[in-house]
């Protein structure tokens, strides 16, 4: 049977990626196993002072990126936002969280760990970044702060303990730095990113589920008759 493989790049702190996460889930659910999701995070909010403090300069700053951040998901029926987001609640950056969930994936890689084939949603990496995007857009909480972290990895059924064992042993660090190499030989410019096709295709930020579905409806459908591509 034709299967799919999407690699999926986002950063936490992406309003995009918040809109879009649902697109993922949605997509196994619908093809099942057809569908094979590989997840990694990019840095598009390395420095949060930094970055809107300069490209929001003129735009009234974190205010302003307030404003927009509301006006983008404001377009989205039944996704919900914090009017401190961003204004009052700002994380420094979305590496912190990125790297709780990459020492999160480490743990659920752990055969001690495992418990038998566990689906996409159910991943305990997965929920935490959902839990991860949930505190920050929903609950107006700083995700880069290690208590938010905690409670996140005890909501989840997780021990933080456990968790900061592979921050300690510099097991994810690591794993998070391949993340970030691995964005910029893909060429990925922000988030989130879908790519397809082994590479031939890509789909960037705002996408709708339909577009993604249709990319791997496509994909499923096409023969492979190796005009994929007509470079050797």
């Amino acid at each position: 049977m034709p299967s799919v493989k999407i690699i999926h790049f986002s950063d936490a702190l992406c309003v995009w990626a918040y809109i879009g996460q649902a697109n993922l889930i949605r997509a196994v659910q619908e093809f099942g196993d057809r569908v094979e999701i590989d997840v990694h995070f990019c840095s598009v909010f390395p420095d949060t002072q930094t970055k809107i403090s300069t490209s929001w300069r003129d735009r009234g700053g974190f205010d302003g990126y307030a404003d927009h951040v509301k006006s983008v998901v404001a377009q989205f029926k039944g996704v919900g936002i914090h009017d401190d987001v961003w204004a009052k609640v700002q994380p420094r950056s979305s590496a912190s969280p990125h790297l709780f969930i990459k020492a999160i994936e480490l743990l659920e890689n752990n055969p001690v760990s495992k418990t038998g084939n566990v689906g996409f949603a159910d991943r305990l990496s997965v929920k935490a970044a959902a839990e991860v995007r949930h505190s920050f857009f929903v609950d107006a909480q700083d995700v880069s702060n290690w208590d938010m972290q905690r409670q996140i990895a005890e909501k989840i059924g997780l021990d933080f303990g456990a968790v900061l064992k592979k921050i300690e042993t510099g097991e994810a660090i690591a794993r998070l730095a391949a993340d970030y190499e691995l964005s910029i030989s893909q060429a990925v410019q922000g988030s989130p990113t879908y790519i397809l096709n082994e590479g031939r295709q890509r789909l960037f930020g705002n996408i709708s589920y339909r577009i993604l579905a249709a990319n791997i409806h496509e994909l499923l459908t096409t023969e492979p008759d190796g005009d994929a591509s007509h470079c050797n």
